[in-house]
């Protein structure tokens, strides 16, 4: 690994947490939308993360790479896997009959948000954009050092 490569793995840790706390703000937000485009109840969002690399890349060619003493691929740090609905968690219903969106029973399918939760992750999220940042600004100083180091 490259000296500035730990500075592209900070990025792309800062860039995928602050994607995951816009999907997170956006369940929030809908937390009360009953009807959408679909017709149905809003449906909460979900963002996975995996490590940024070529899927298609075989063991051998990856193994190799890494072994490098100058592994230039750039190939380091995390990306969005995906965002995707969570369809494991139930709607919630309410009983109100004067809702526009009240099925023939008189219930109203919500979203499956819980406020709780969304914040909760919203917290995780900003405390690892925190950590990311923070540890850009350590390696930042740390070649800065070097470089006066080298001056000298």
């Amino acid at each position: 690994m490259g000296a500035f490569d730990v500075f592209s793995i900070n990025t792309s840790g800062l860039t995928a947490e602050r994607f995951r706390m816009d999907i997170i703000s956006e369940n929030i937000a809908n937390a009360n939308t009953t009807r959408t485009g679909n017709g149905g109840p809003y449906t909460r969002k979900v963002v996975t993360f995996e490590e940024k690399n070529d899927p298609h890349a075989t063991f051998n060619a990856v193994l190799t790479s890494n072994m490098s003493k100058y592994n230039r691929t750039g190939m380091a740090g995390v990306k969005v896997g995906g965002v995707y609905e969570d369809t494991h968690t139930d709607y919630k219903m309410v009983y109100d009959p004067s809702h526009p969106d009240a099925d023939e029973n008189g219930y109203v399918h919500y979203p499956n948000v819980n406020t709780i939760t969304e914040m909760t992750n919203l917290i995780d999220a900003s405390r690892a954009y925190e950590a990311n940042a923070t540890a850009f600004n350590a390696s930042k100083s740390i070649a800065q050092k070097g470089l006066t180091i080298g001056q000298a």
